[in-house]
């Protein structure tokens, strides 16, 4: 089993979610994040004083999938979230040892 952790531009997430949900991929976790990478941020100006935000609004998509289905997810986010420019986001892959359903304690890749 893989953990997938993608972070894309806030303008992307529906898009991406419908894609996910035609692919049957489930037990996606979304969150709202501030980040920063290559992009920097950028300045505002208020009241005549520059202000610097170093940080901008991304959306975090996480999801633990079977092995078989990593690198069409992969593909998918990518197709759906490049758009050529700075601060289109990363893709993290990470293993995961175990997956306990809580409700029953099946283990393993039946439990996502």
């Amino acid at each position: 089993m893989k953990k997938i952790e993608a972070i894309i531009r806030p303008t992307k997430l529906e898009e991406l979610k419908d894609a996910l949900i035609k692919e049957n991929i489930s037990g996606i976790t979304i969150s709202q994040v501030l980040g920063c990478g290559n992009q920097y941020g950028y300045k505002e100006y208020y009241r005549a004083s520059e202000l610097i935000l170093n940080v901008l609004p991304k959306v975090e998509i996480k999801m633990v999938v079977e092995d078989d289905k990593v690198d069409g997810i992969i593909k998918l986010i990518t197709s759906i979230a490049k758009t050529g420019e700075v601060g289109d986001g990363k893709i993290f892959v990470s293993d995961v040892c175990n997956c306990i359903r809580i409700r029953t304690g099946e283990e393993g890749p039946g439990a996502l």
